[in-house]
């Protein structure tokens, strides 16, 4: 990595000998500007967990599309963070097993910080917020709600904006803290 300086780095979980997640933080100081995508059998919330912690920006299953996975290789380049939705239902769960203050994928800092940001959000907003929480993804979402898949695209942009939050990951870990869902 040191030498190659790659730009995405796509890392298992289960190496011979050595857990991915634990080489997270070295492949990041051997090479500072790589995004790192966990692509991984594991579905696991504690090696999720353990990923995003050590700085992962992505986390999908190996059972993923192959165009979802150029779709989530272009974000995460793009600096979005990307979980697969089988994993976000987990991920939402072990943040709410285990709120921890100033956890680092929870933008904002106090519960009322929190709520009034949630007070920012058109109902329709609120709506696309708490369908995000439970791990749906947009297409998901908009057939759902019966709207077009761009129409809850520009929804995201709009909540992740007014909440100053910068992905998905983020959007459902600020929902689970504030219990919408």
């Amino acid at each position: 990595a040191q030498r190659s300086r790659p730009d995405l780095i796509l890392l298992d979980n289960h190496l011979p000998g050595v857990r991915g997640v634990d080489g997270i933080a070295a492949l990041k100081e051997a090479a500072p500007g790589a995004r790192v995508l966990m692509l991984t059998v594991s579905e696991n919330e504690e090696d999720l967990a353990a990923a995003l912690q050590a700085g992962a920006d992505g986390y999908l299953l190996k059972t993923v599309e192959s165009d979802q996975l150029c779709e989530s290789i272009v974000k995460v380049l793009g600096g979005e963070s990307v979980v697969s939705p089988e994993m976000m239902t987990k991920l939402v769960a072990a943040f709410r097993a285990k709120p921890a203050s100033g956890a680092p994928l929870v933008a904002a800092s106090t519960a009322g910080t929190e709520a009034a940001g949630i007070a920012l959000l058109s109902a329709r907003e609120r709506e696309v917020l708490s369908l995000i929480a439970r791990g749906d993804s947009n297409k998901v979402i908009a057939r759902s709600l019966e709207i077009a898949e761009t129409t809850v695209k520009i929804h995201v942009q709009h909540i992740l904006r007014k909440l100053q939050l910068s992905s998905r990951v983020q959007a459902a870990v600020y929902a689970a803290a504030l219990n919408i869902s």
